[in-house]
């Protein structure tokens, strides 16, 4: 039985590690996880439905543990969907005129995971990673709301962790992408309407494959609902040439015109929808997603302001200094969170989000959190992953079986190599700081130590992947 408690220990300790995740909230008088325009866009019946009935199931992270009370009915009342994500609500002033401004991430808990181990989509055409953003002013009883989309390149692709620093992605040579992708954008275009992609990766080195196979099935899928406009990020803004990001602002200024906002007035009438989103997505769709998703809330909320009257003709949001500088630490704010729950650390270029400018701090704190993501996608994301596995239901523990797939116990390599190569290397520093009689002693001492090190360094690198923590509650093929 001694195996069993540990298991049952390790299980607890995953459900711990994922409640004591920052981000989580539920109302009992409001629904999180519909936007504005969905609650508006709904029959008598809809309104009548318990919170949990009504949810959305994308955005619903306790389903799995409530499953006992859905199966009856009357026990709905007790019960609140809670949503993953971030939440911040601010009141503000602009020419005296006071209103109340809001962001909401809500993350999905399809293919929900960490960021190196789930990747692409699933074949229900679900995305990693995929949160939905709403940004919500209301003032004297009128609301207003902007919603985005960011979510993983939507075809089959993994960059499973090997130590190397980064990863090289694996587009999927066996599945047929374009079912998968379709699928994606088909509910897509059902829930937001039309659908302009902002791919911000490299266009060169690994990531390029990624872009051409993006552009190229865009373009066999043929759907005019569909635009496809690629901006190489770091490229662009390489150099600390920030206000280059206007190019990518100017370049989509018609369609989110065209796109709109949703507005209902105080007597509760539709005045306008958002016939459109922007889905934006990086390789993980944090840090530079983030930035374009902040600049286009902005200019969206610039609209809103001046057609409800906050706003004077001419006046321009970023001269508000009060506000300006919350609504980009909120930004900020939610970059940091969305950023936490995927790759364990807040998100990189937040300087530019919070200031306005690219900092040299700014590109310290950067290389220290670059640096913080390695050890944990490396070390501890395995665990990370199956704890979000067990607690979404993806993994059931089957009480009746005593046995469980976890923790698979690590062959010789695990160990022997990295002793070898610490040996190795303090003998080579030793050798440098205690000389031999002639130099060529000391020479051939340095020479053997350091080769071996850099022989057992070379030899853990390339079977990486024995030595990084690796999920183990669903079996790997599902996550690649």
């Amino acid at each position: 039985f001694a195996h069993l408690t540990n298991h049952n220990k390790t299980f607890l300790s995953m459900i711990s590690n994922v409640l004591h995740t920052d981000g989580f909230y539920f109302a009992t008088d409001y629904d999180l996880t519909h936007t504005l325009q969905r609650l508006a866009n709904t029959s008598p019946e809809f309104q009548e439905m318990s919170l949990l009935e009504r949810a959305d199931q994308r955005f619903v992270w306790n389903g799995h543990l409530l499953r006992e009370f859905t199966a009856q009915p009357e026990l709905h009342m007790f019960v609140y969907p809670v949503v993953h994500g971030f939440i911040t609500m601010n009141s503000s002033c602009i020419n005296g005129k006071v209103f109340e401004w809001s962001v909401i991430s809500r993350r999905s808990c399809f293919r929900a995971g960490v960021r190196y181990y789930v990747r692409g989509i699933d074949s229900e055409g679900h995305a990693a990673n995929y949160v939905e953003t709403e940004q919500i002013l209301q003032y004297n009883g009128a609301q207003a709301s902007f919603v985005q989309t960011r979510g993983s390149i939507p075809f089959y692709w993994s960059q499973r962790p090997n130590l190397r620093y980064k990863p090289k992605p694996q587009i999927s040579k066996t599945v047929n992408h374009l079912d998968g992708f379709q699928r994606h954008f088909d509910s897509q275009i059902i829930l937001y309407g039309k659908q302009v992609i902002l791919n911000l990766i490299n266009q060169k080195g690994s990531e390029k494959p990624l872009e051409l196979a993006f552009d190229k099935m865009v373009t066999s899928l043929g759907n005019s609902m569909i635009r496809y406009l690629a901006f190489d990020f770091h490229k662009e803004c390489s150099q600390m040439r920030w206000h280059r990001l206007q190019i990518l602002l100017d370049m989509v200024a018609e369609m989110q015109d065209e796109f709109g906002y949703f507005l209902v007035d105080a007597d509760g009438k539709v005045l306008s929808n958002q016939e459109g989103t922007f889905r934006g997505n990086c390789m993980d769709c944090l840090d530079r997603t983030n930035v374009i998703q902040s600049l286009l809330a902005r200019r969206s909320l610039q609209s809103q302001l001046q057609r409800m009257g906050v706003l004077h003709m001419g006046q321009r949001l970023e001269e508000q200094t009060d506000f300006e500088k919350m609504y980009k630490n909120a930004w900020a704010d939610n970059a940091d969170a969305c950023a936490k729950q995927y790759a364990g650390t807040g998100a990189l270029k937040t300087d530019f989000t919070r200031t306005g400018k690219r900092t040299h701090w700014g590109l310290l704190m950067d290389g220290w959190n670059s640096m913080i993501r390695y050890c944990k996608n490396n070390f501890s994301d395995g665990f990370r992953q199956d704890s979000i596995d067990l607690f979404l239901g993806n993994y059931v523990v089957d009480e009746a079986d005593w046995t469980t797939p976890l923790r698979d116990p690590k062959d010789w390599k695990f160990l022997t190599l990295p002793i070898i190569m610490v040996v190795a290397f303090s003998m080579c520093i030793i050798c440098l700081l205690m000389a031999g009689d002639t130099w060529t002693e000391t020479l051939a001492y340095v020479l053997f130590w350091g080769i071996a090190s850099a022989v057992t360094g070379g030899l853990i690198l390339f079977n990486g992947r024995d030595f990084v923590d690796a999920p183990t509650l669903i079996q790997k093929e599902k996550l690649d």
